[in-house]
């Protein structure tokens, strides 16, 4: 069991602005990926219970929603990429991750997401530029591990590590349902949070 699941959380509210202060103010790391990559799953198996709803429709989170744990806040953000949206609303979903990422005082990290089976889509390109052009710490997690044998992970792993230009080591690989990586990442969460 990880440390974020021993700890209370409390689901704070939904919000549409990028810019909403929560009380009190605390340190905050959003939570950010394509529609369907397992970001609900990921955020259930990291607090040990159901506290983000998950649905089998992508693009069903259109609004920030906001956890509070002891000492942060976790921020999920809409997931992106999500084709059947209209255009004005998909534009209108990636002005508001845009916003959380590049505006908001508070946000202390980013946690990206990623499905180890499939390379980075042009939306998760923006997304990496993104990060890199406001300098956010970013923890970076391909999700959905246990859908591939053990050897077509490895070489999975090895080309996301490739095309998104970083070292394998940078990458958390994880399965919300087997629970692999989920403790890695809870150490990367607390040490960002300063509350390790």
């Amino acid at each position: 069991m990880t440390r974020l699941a021993q700890q209370p959380v409390e689901f704070v509210g939904s919000f549409p602005d990028p810019k909403q202060v929560l009380a009190p103010s605390l340190p905050e790391i959003a939570v950010i990926g394509r529609s369907n990559v397992g970001k609900s799953s990921l955020i259930n198996a990291l607090a040990g219970r159901k506290i983000a709803r998950t649905s089998g429709t992508p693009g069903k989170t259109q609004l920030l929603n906001a956890f509070r744990f002891p000492g942060f806040y976790l921020i999920d953000l809409p997931g992106y990429g999500y084709a059947r949206l209209s255009l004005a609303e998909r534009h209108r979903l990636r002005t508001l991750v845009a916003g959380v990422v590049e505006r908001r005082s508070t946000l202390r990290a980013v946690l990206w997401l990623l499905d180890v089976r499939h390379p980075p889509s042009a939306d998760d390109l923006g997304i990496r530029d993104l990060l890199a052009d406001t300098g956010r710490e970013t923890i970076v997690a391909l999700t959905k591990a246990d859908k591939l044998p053990r050897a077509q992970l490895r070489r999975a792993v090895a080309a996301r590590a490739d095309e998104l230009e970083l070292e394998r080591d940078d990458l958390v690989v994880t399965s919300s349902a087997k629970g692999d990586g989920i403790g890695e990442l809870d150490e990367l969460i607390q040490d960002a949070m300063g509350t390790s």
